[in-house]
């Protein structure tokens, strides 16, 4: 897609899916609301498709926690089916990191949008290749492209836990010293330890996820290479 970006010469450009999910006769409309001043015009599916009763509760709820995480207004049911004007695609080409959440970008640029609505119909041939381990790897992209409330939630839980930690050990002392009671022993300790244990790892994971963006975005790597275009060789 960025391809099409950078080499796209035209005043606008329309993005689809080649599984002809997304309907060419929603064009003409598109280029009449364009012609009338948008920048953005997008298709907002009324209709998902053939999609399982599971993976479209989750999708929404994937929107839900994104739009309530994020200072940007997250389009739900909104995929990559759009018409952009010039001044839109000159923005995005701006935006060069490698790991894409697209959705969101449109979003975050801004400019004049417009919506249609449509019914999506179902694939034309073959099958999605997007499984729900997949999915869910989009969904970890989209929250760590677009907000840092995870990292905000690690501190949190870390200050909630050291506290609670904090008011147990002195229920223990003075447990121990003014009422002369022994203190609990292995099976406390271990669910302690256990829980203290789990914080820490997710903690840390929710880092990972951010400090692999930033280890991926430091190598500065092209996000793609075109051998030629246009018949012209460029490698």
């Amino acid at each position: 897609m960025l391809a099409g970006f950078d080499y796209a010469t035209g005043d606008a450009m329309v993005i689809m899916d080649a599984d002809l999910q997304d309907p060419p006769s929603l064009v003409p409309e598109m280029i009449k609301y364009w012609e009338e001043g948008y920048d953005d015009v997008y298709a907002l599916r009324k209709d998902r498709g053939k999609e399982s009763w599971l993976r479209k509760k989750l999708s929404l709820a994937f929107y839900d926690i994104l739009q309530r995480s994020t200072r940007i207004e997250v389009l739900p049911n909104v995929g990559d089916f759009r018409l952009l004007d010039r001044s839109c695609i000159e923005a995005l080409k701006k935006l060069r990191e490698s790991e894409r959440y697209t959705k969101g970008m449109f979003c975050w640029i801004g400019f004049r949008k417009k919506e249609i609505k449509f019914d999506r119909g179902n694939r034309a041939a073959g099958n999605s290749s997007w499984n729900f381990l997949s999915l869910f790897g989009l969904a970890i992209e989209g929250i760590t492209s677009f907000t840092t409330v995870p990292l905000r939630f690690a501190t949190i839980m870390g200050a909630i836990v050291s506290v609670t930690s904090f008011i147990y050990i002195m229920y223990i002392i003075f447990k121990v010293f003014l009422w002369g009671e022994p203190v609990q022993g292995y099976p406390s300790m271990m669910c302690v330890i256990l829980f203290l244990g789990g914080v820490q790892l997710l903690s840390l994971g929710i880092i990972g996820e951010y400090l692999s963006r930033v280890f991926s975005e430091s190598k500065n790597r092209p996000t793609y290479i075109a051998r030629d275009y246009n018949g012209e060789r460029i490698y």
